[in-house]
């Protein structure tokens, strides 16, 4: 079997990945996506299985209010006497000199959950992460943020005892272990202890086109005691801008039961416009920072390296003792909502699934209209990712609006700030409803159809909606009996749904595009939208 990279396509990022037996198990970031990480199962890394989400309860995170790209920020999972650990941050500020965020601890024995209630740790810096030692003690290493403007605000590599019989951090112990190389922005910590000698792998570079892992190691973990790797960058694609994964850096290494190793590190795909360079700028990544793992070598003098090089490989040889693992060709999805729950690709913004926003079966998904698509805390949105460059996803839209503030519809949705829709709302000039596709560029908002909007008949009770995503370009589509579709007329720069895009302008850049279904209701009277037959479709590439 071979790994095809990346191996968790479309936002999956910071990937923290372990064994526990012959299992392997990946945890992502979700940002201030509810519900909080994303896990993955596989016995052969080629093919993953989704897993429930272990922060399901608002008692676990509230991410109300949250900044988009704050919330939940690179997750380390372990498993150290007979039960999985988690440790996650809740980052409520993203842009400016602080990064306000609180580190939490979850344990499960069962990697489905029952997932247990949070400790609070502390709240020194993000990208948090649990070292069981082989003696029994355990530490908390992380990045220290310090947002003193007369210092560097990535200040090192901090590590914490961690009191198993208090479950809390002793404070006294903290000490800084290293302070990364001369690239800076040293993050992502992650500590092994290999053949007796403890290895520190730190990403490096923001997460962007710089980005990179380094590696230090010591025999001790006594203060600024790790020294650097000559073979420094471990991975990184800086310097191999053609290559097709890009952003490789921030990651996890994990050894297979016969001894052989392989890290998983978040990654990105950029495509161009045909009038762009393919180096300046690097391109877009609609997907947003996915999941790659590659196959490592030891030096004879004892360190780490990817095999084929720091670029790293789109295709990697799996491993000798892999089990295969059965698992969907493609994330396509139908979803006709007569579940009583959501399916595991449904997300929703900030906060779980409720009465407050809807309800789901039985054939239908009913939203309650809530703020705009602009709204950090009330906002009636389920949406699942792109995971794929070119796509279809339709589905029925039953609404009856009686203002222009009242609207519903599919949604291509990046963040508060950049997203599109086509929706059903009332045009009060015509009294009669209409589908309108507008788009929210920064806050700069566009109604593209205005006087040209499309009136729905009276007798037609499920107006059809569809986007039609091709990697540049996406655009909608819509119908009144679900087979003959109509071009809305409107052709979108998907770059506008991209990291690299954001980051142009804001500092929370962490996620990707997802495709959804949305209700608004700015006038308060709580409107209802039924959605049904919900279809993503992947095309071939």
């Amino acid at each position: 079997m071979k790994i095809e990279n990346p191996v968790l396509p479309g936002f999956n990022a910071d990937p923290s990945m372990i064994r526990v037996g012959d299992t392997y198990y990946i945890a992502n970031s979700t940002f201030e996506w509810w519900p909080g990480v994303r896990l993955h199962e596989s016995k052969d890394m080629v093919h993953w299985r989704l897993l429930p989400s272990p922060l399901n309860r608002r008692s676990q995170i509230d991410m109300r209010g949250n900044p988009s790209s704050g919330g939940v920020w690179a997750p380390d999972l372990s498993y150290a006497d007979g039960k999985f650990w988690l440790v996650y941050s809740d980052v409520k500020i993203v842009n400016g000199a602080f990064k306000d965020c609180t580190n939490y601890l979850v344990t499960a024995e069962d990697i489905r959950g029952p997932w247990s209630e949070p400790i609070r740790i502390n709240g020194v810096g993000f990208d948090a992460s649990l070292f069981h030692d082989d003696d029994g003690r355990k530490y908390l290493v992380q990045q220290t943020w310090d947002f003193r403007e007369y210092n560097h605000p990535f200040d090192g590599i901090t590590l914490t005892e961690f009191d198993v019989e208090t479950m809390r951090l002793r404070p006294e112990t903290e000490r800084t272990i290293w302070r990364g190389t001369d690239v800076k922005l040293v993050e992502g910590p992650h500590l092994y202890k290999i053949n007796g000698m403890y290895y520190l792998f730190c990403a490096e570079g923001g997460t962007v086109w710089t980005h990179q892992e380094v590696v230090a190691r010591s025999s001790t973990l006594d203060a600024m005691s790790f020294e650097g790797s000559p073979y420094d960058p471990f991975i990184s694609n800086f310097d191999t801008p053609r290559s097709y994964l890009q952003k490789q850096g921030h990651g996890a290494l994990v050894d297979t039961p016969s001894g052989e190793w392989y890290y998983a590190s978040l990654c990105a795909r950029p495509w161009h416009h045909e009038n762009e360079s393919v180096t300046d700028p690097r391109g877009w990544c609609t997907l947003g920072r996915e999941t790659s793992i590659q196959k490592v070598e030891w030096t004879d003098d004892g360190w780490p390296v990817v095999v084929g090089g720091h670029g790293g490989q789109r295709v990697v040889e799996a491993p000798q003792d892999a089990i295969e693992t059965e698992a969907p060709a493609d994330h396509s999805q139908h979803d006709d909502f007569e579940a009583s729950q959501l399916a595991l690709d449904w997300n929703t913004l900030r906060v779980p699934f409720d009465e407050s926003m809807g309800s789901v079966g039985g054939g239908t998904l009913t939203l309650r209209g809530q703020g705009s698509l602009c709204n950090l805390f009330d906002l009636s949105l389920v949406a699942r990712r792109w995971q794929a460059f070119d796509f279809d996803a339709s589905v029925g839209v039953r609404f009856d609006p009686t203002n222009y503030r009242q609207m519903a519809g599919l949604t291509n949705y990046y963040n508060d700030l950049c997203w599109s829709w086509a929706f059903v709302t009332w045009d009060e000039k015509r009294q009669c409803r209409v589908i309108e596709v507008a788009q929210n560029d920064f806050n700069t908002y566009t109604s593209f159809l205005r006087d040209r909007a499309v009136p729905v008949p009276d007798d037609v009770e499920t107006v059809w909606l569809r986007t039609r995503v091709r990697t540049q370009t996406y655009g909608y589509d819509y119908s009144f009996d679900g087979e003959q579709w109509h071009d809305l007329g409107v052709e979108l720069d998907a770059k506008i749904l991209s990291d690299d895009y954001v980051n142009q302008r804001y500092g929370g850049f962490f996620t990707g595009a997802f495709v959804g279904l949305a209700a608004v209701d700015l006038s308060g009277y709580d409107a209802t939208a039924e959605f049904v037959d919900f279809d993503y479709r992947e095309l071939s590439e």
